[in-house]
């Protein structure tokens, strides 16, 4: 009998509905195979070209990619002063990298609460956790759905405080028609293979700022004052500058390609998120034992993600029901375990606020399968199982 490989849990044919579904197309893949035709194979004419129809589709001055959404985070927090001593504040609910990119700097990931409706970063919960040492807030746009960034505007304001926007889950998000990620210093996008556009791995910064965005050129390529393309077609490949320690978080033109590839579609996948996403709603809305997510049809919401809550009332739990999902062949997952839980931050991260609201829903969440390509015969398979 062959061996059974650790990667065939990713095309178990007894997986009826999985939980992500990575759209590569014979147009993305055109895209890639003709930049291997170039010889210049990362930092060049294709990142230009991605990072310019990124910043003109989210409205903002200036766009730069980078090896993915981390290394965005680290250098937007590097690029605004962000170091040692400082207190950048950031939701309880999130993933990992959010946390870590502040660790990065030397900084103190403030940990707080989130709001129970919208789970995104809570106002009430930043004000209790403002301090002298306070430089910056990062707020998340969780699961697509944009924050109250003009509260947070308003907080940043009084307390001279910098906002350096998580936006991986929202790309062609908005609020009040203004793309999230324009709202504070910079905005930092994901590319992974889960989001709603994919490079396999990488990330753009966005920002208004012209001192931040040469900030995080130069930071992304060692620190080096010219780049690989210019060192090449202007003078002396060796005679360049270090003007500061930098960093290997460049984007090469294979995952720029795809990136300009996907981007055309990104408003077409979106639209079928969210009519796949109401749809879940339309027939969940009269279930008293879940809370579904608010998701208006007339709301610039990316539906990245699609999170039910259910109440605990002793009849079943989300861990039964993730289980009694994959039984019967549906891939389900949890976003997030927060941040106080995990080793590392409870050793160097700072909570000043209780987190009542995301202790709450973190037991009760659980996030359904939902991609542009999912079929309503599989909507229909999970919600039969609900």
């Amino acid at each position: 009998m062959k061996k059974r490989s650790n990667f065939d849990v990713f095309n178990d044919a007894n997986i009826k509905v999985p939980f992500v579904l990575p759209e590569i197309t014979n147009e993305d893949k055109k895209a890639i195979l003709s930049t291997l035709k170039q010889n210049l194979l990362t930092d060049g004419p294709k990142l230009r070209e991605f990072e310019n129809k990124f910043a003109k589709f989210t409205g903002a001055k200036y766009a730069i990619g980078v090896s993915n959404a981390t290394a965005a985070l680290h250098l937007s927090l590097k690029a605004i002063g962000i170091g040692k001593g400082d207190e950048v504040i950031v939701p309880d609910l999130t993933f990992v990298a959010s946390v870590n990119a502040i660790l990065f700097t030397g900084a103190t990931p403030v940990i707080v609460d989130i709001d129970k409706e919208d789970y995104n970063i809570s106002i009430d919960s930043i004000k209790r956790s403002l301090t002298n040492k306070t430089k910056a807030i990062m707020p998340v746009h969780f699961a697509g759905k944009s924050c109250k960034m003009h509260k947070i505007r308003n907080i940043s304001k009084k307390n001279n405080l910098s906002i350096i926007e998580d936006c991986a889950h929202a790309i062609g998000g908005r609020l009040d028609k203004k793309h999230v990620g324009t709202f504070g210093d910079a905005g930092c996008f994901s590319f992974y293979p889960t989001k709603n556009i994919t490079t396999f791995e990488g990330g753009m910064v966005i920002t208004n700022s012209k001192k931040i965005s040469e900030s995080i050129k130069t930071l992304r390529n060692h620190g080096i004052t010219k780049n690989y393309q210019d060192r090449f077609t202007k003078g002396k490949p060796w005679e360049y500058d270090v003007i500061i320690p930098g960093y290997n978080y460049r984007l090469d033109e294979i995952r720029s390609a795809l990136g300009i590839s996907q981007l055309k579609r990104i408003t077409q996948n979106n639209l079928k998120r969210k009519k796949a996403a109401l749809y879940y709603n339309s027939k969940l809305k009269n279930n008293e034992s879940i809370i579904i997510p608010k998701i208006l049809k007339d709301e610039a919401h990316a539906c990245h993600l699609y999170v039910l809550r259910i109440r605990e009332d002793g009849k079943f739990s989300r861990n039964y029901l993730f289980q009694k999902l994959l039984k019967n062949g549906i891939r389900s997952s949890v976003h997030y375990r927060p941040i106080h839980e995990f080793t590392a931050f409870k050793k160097n991260a700072k909570i000043i606020d209780k987190l009542e609201n995301s202790k709450l829903v973190y037991k009760q969440m659980i996030s359904l399968p939902l991609y542009p390509q999912i079929k309503k015969k599989q909507q229909n398979l999970v919600l039969q199982n609900l």
